[in-house]
């Protein structure tokens, strides 16, 4: 396996550090010529991670997104939804032919209000069979410090998935899989958008019983979603079957990769979303708080598709609703959070 990472923010970032730690060796693509120059000299990434030192015998750097995709057997995609298209679109339709995809991304495409792997089917006829997803509560700076975190790896194949994520197993990161490739993509985007507005609630000065309550009704309204866009195994306290191999509970809602990477999200101090929404509560425009967070927060962008998305399968998402209002429609606030105050149970 010769994988391919594109991107190199923080996630793409740790997501190279797992793979060198077990001894892979991969080709990495970074835009910036700069970026690349500096990793070969210091062996770090001067932008995210810094504390990260590399291997540079193990990485093949470059700027040359054909070339790293033709000479990759399975490629890493760690870049913002949003940048997604712009990076893509002028790519020949043949080129994934033969690949596997492995998706880190968190986001909806805004320019088609798609999932990554729908994008990939329609633009580049890419057969879903080679696609697979990496999702969870797994903050980069905690992967850097090698604190003990878990991923789930998707794919319509376990099997295959499974094989996937035993190149990513290492004494601070467990891995677990499943087939629930559009569910895991969906639970990632509606935690950004509830982290965002967790956020807003911290920056409205709200107490923490407050916050228990907000994302608790969140957790529900984003099984709801889920339920509605046809994901099963939703029911906490329920389990299929146990794998006859390892022993283990199959994964229901409660799993790390819905609800536990909801929570993390909404509480730790690492989350881009709840800074983002920290600074809206605070009185911040969006516009300032995204040049004052100077990085992707994909809740805000998710939080507009979301809302486009839901318009055809009418979920009951007030929460989702009141969030996209307040950072699309220039909603007041505090009014808005007035209202959440009167829905949550």
């Amino acid at each position: 396996m010769r994988f391919g990472i594109i991107g190199s923010g923080s996630w793409g970032t740790a997501l190279v550090k797992i793979l060198t730690d077990n001894q892979q060796s991969l080709n990495w693509w970074i835009r910036n010529p700069g970026v690349i120059d500096h990793i070969k000299k210091k062996s770090h990434n001067p932008q995210y991670l810094s504390s990260v030192y590399f291997d540079i015998s193990r990485l093949h750097l470059t700027n040359d997104l054909e070339k790293l995709i033709r000479d990759s057997s399975c490629l890493i995609i760690a870049v913002p939804s949003a940048y997604i298209e712009q990076i893509f679109d002028p790519l020949p339709s043949e080129i994934f032919e033969g690949k596997q995809i492995l998706s880190a991304v968190k986001g909806i495409l805004p320019g088609k209000n798609l999932l990554l792997n729908d994008y990939l089917k329609q633009q580049f006829q890419f057969d879903p069979e080679g696609y697979f997803t990496v999702m969870g509560p797994c903050h980069a700076e905690e992967i850097a410090a090698e604190k003990l975190s878990y991923l789930t790896f998707s794919g319509l194949s376990e099997t295959s998935a499974g094989e996937l994520a035993s190149y990513f197993t290492t004494d601070y990161l467990n891995t677990i899989t499943n087939h629930d490739i559009y569910g895991v993509q969906y639970a990632a985007v509606l935690k950004n958008i509830y982290a965002l507005g967790a956020g807003i609630a911290h920056g409205l000065e709200y107490g923490d019983n407050f916050l228990s309550v907000f994302i608790a009704n969140c957790a529900d309204e984003m099984a709801g979603f889920l339920l509605k866009a046809g994901i099963r195994h939703m029911e906490v306290g329920i389990h299929d079957a146990k794998d006859s191999v390892l022993e283990k509970k199959t994964a229901n809602y409660a799993a790390s990769v819905y609800l536990g990477d909801l929570l993390v999200t909404c509480y730790s101090l690492f989350s881009r979303n709840r800074t983002f929404g920290n600074m809206i509560g605070k009185g911040y425009s969006v516009s300032a708080a995204k040049l004052e967070l100077n990085m992707v927060a994909e809740g805000y962008n998710g939080s507009n598709c979301l809302y486009r998305i839901n318009q055809q399968l009418k979920a009951d998402m007030p929460i989702a609703d009141l969030i996209y209002r307040v950072l699309w429609e220039n909603v007041n606030v505090r009014e808005a959070f007035k209202r959440i105050e009167s829905l949550l149970v």
